[in-house]
C-alpha cells in the first residue's frame, strides 16, 4: 500500500511540473493561433504522462526495460496526439477565418453569408447569431430609408402647405394696406382663419418633435373613455356637419383607462378628423370602445372606401397622406403620426385595417390596474 502511495505521489509531482510548464507556455502563446494552443494542450497531456513515468523510474519503481517500453508507448501517443491537435487546430482556424471574412463583408453593409460548415458548435452558434443580427440590421436600414423618405416628403408637403396660406396672407395684407379691399372685415376673418391654420401646423410639428425626442410630458390619470369620446365628438361635430357626415358613438362603453386626458383627446380628435375628411357626404363615422384580452380597444370606422394594401404599413408614417390627399385641407400628414407617437408613449399600439366600404383605426391601450 505504501509503495502504491509513493508511486502516485511521484507520478503526480512529475505531471504537476509538466502541467505548470504547459500553463506558462500557454500564457506565452495566448495571442497566437488556436493551433498553437491546441498543440500545447496535447503536448501537456503527453509530457505529463512522461514526466510522471520518469519520476517513478527515478524513484526506482520501474526497471530499465519497463521504462523503455513505457517511453516508447508515450512517444507514439505523443505523435498521434500532436498530429490530431494540429489537424483539429488547422480546421478550426480555417473555419474561423471563413467566419471572419463573412463578418467583414457583413460589416461593410452587406448581407451576412454563413460559412458552409462551421468547425464547432460554438462557431455555428456565432454564425447563426451573426445571421440574425444581419437580418435585424437589414430591416433597420430599410426602416431608416423609409423614414428618410418620409422626412423628405414631409419637408416638401410642409413647404407647399406653408407657402399657400402665406401667399394669401401677403396678398390680403397688401390689399388692406393699399385700401383696395372691397370687404375689409371678410379679409380680416380670412386672415384669422389662415393664421389659425398655420398655428395648428406649427403645433403639430412641435408635438411631433417632442414625440420623436422622447420628451412628451404625460400626466396619467384614471379617465372614462366614454367621457373622452363624448368631448371629442362634440368638438368635431361642426366639421362633420360641414362635410355631411354622420357621427355615431353608440358603441362606446364606459371603460376606464389610465392616460393623459389632454393627449388622448388629441388622439381621438385626430382619428375623427381624419375619418370625417376621408368619408364622402352622407357617410358614417362610428366610434366604439371595449375591453379586450389585450387591453382597452378604441376604434374609429370610416367610409373612405379602403386604403391600398401596399399603403397600409405607411399610414402612420410622418408625412404620409395617401394618393387622394393632394389639397391643403388634408393637412401635412402629421395627424396619424402624432396618434401613433402618443399611443406608444402610453405603452399602447395603433393599427389600421380595411373593412368593407372603408377602414378601421384601432388604438389598444393597457388595461388600468384594478
Amino acid at each position: 500500500m505504501r509503495d502504491n502511495l509513493l508511486i502516485a505521489l511521484y507520478a503526480f509531482l512529475g505531471a504537476a511540473a509538466s502541467g505548470l510548464l504547459g500553463a506558462a507556455v500557454l500564457r506565452l502563446v495566448r495571442r497566437r493561433s488556436l493551433t498553437a494552443s491546441l498543440t500545447v494542450v496535447a503536448g501537456v497531456g503527453v509530457f505529463a504522462m512522461l514526466a510522471g513515468t520518469m519520476a517513478v523510474a527515478w524513484a526506482m519503481f520501474l526497471s530499465p526495460h519497463d521504462l523503455r517500453v513505457v517511453t516508447t508507448v508515450v512517444a507514439m501517443a505523443a505523435v498521434v496526439s500532436l498530429a490530431s491537435a494540429l489537424l483539429l487546430g488547422r480546421r478550426v482556424v480555417a473555419r474561423s477565418r471563413e467566419l471572419t471574412d463573412a463578418a467583414r463583408h457583413f460589416g461593410d453593409a452587406g448581407a451576412f453569408s454563413a460559412p458552409a460548415a462551421p468547425a464547432t458548435a460554438e462557431l455555428d452558434a456565432l454564425s447563426r447569431e451573426l445571421a440574425a443580427t444581419s437580418g435585424r440590421l437589414a430591416a433597420s436600414r430599410e426602416r431608416e430609408r423609409a423614414l428618410e423618405a418620409s422626412r423628405r416628403e414631409l419637408v416638401a408637403w410642409i413647404s407647399h402647405d406653408l407657402r399657400t396660406p402665406l401667399a394669401g396672407l401677403r396678398a390680403m395684407s397688401e390689399a388692406l394696406e393699399d385700401g383696395v379691399a372691397a370687404d375689409p372685415a371678410r379679409y380680416l376673418r380670412q386672415m384669422r382663419t389662415e393664421v389659425e391654420r398655420l398655428n395648428g401646423m406649427v403645433g403639430d410639428l412641435f408635438e411631433l418633435s417632442r414625440i420623436h425626442a422622447g420628451t412628451l410630458p404625460l400626466s396619467p390619470s384614471r379617465i372614462s373613455l366614454y367621457d373622452l369620446v363624448g368631448d371629442a365628438l362634440a368638438g368635431v361635430g361642426p366639421l362633420a356637419r360641414e362635410h355631411g357626415v354622420r357621427l355615431v358613438g353608440d358603441g362606446v362603453r364606459p371603460v376606464p383607462v389610465e392616460v393623459d386626458g389632454k393627449e388622448m383627446s388629441r388622439v381621438i380628435a385626430n382619428l375623427l378628423v381624419n375619418a370625417i375628411r376621408r368619408t364622402p357626404a352622407d357617410g358614417t363615422v362610428a366610434v366604439a370602445a371595449r375591453r379586450a384580452p389585450e387591453g382597452v380597444v378604441l376604434s374609429v370606422t370610416d367610409g373612405c372606401g379602403g386604403i391600398p394594401e401596399e399603403d397600409l404599413p405607411r399610414v402612420f408614417d410622418t408625412g404620409w397622406r395617401g394618393t387622394d390627399a393632394r389639397t391643403p385641407p388634408a393637412g401635412a400628414g402629421l395627424g396619424l403620426a402624432i396618434v401613433r407617437g402618443i399611443v406608444e408613449a402610453h405603452q399602447g399600439r395603433a393599427s389600421v385595417r380595411n373593412i368593407p366600404g372603408g377602414c378601421r383605426f384601432e388604438v389598444t391601450l393597457p388595461a388600468p390596474a384594478s
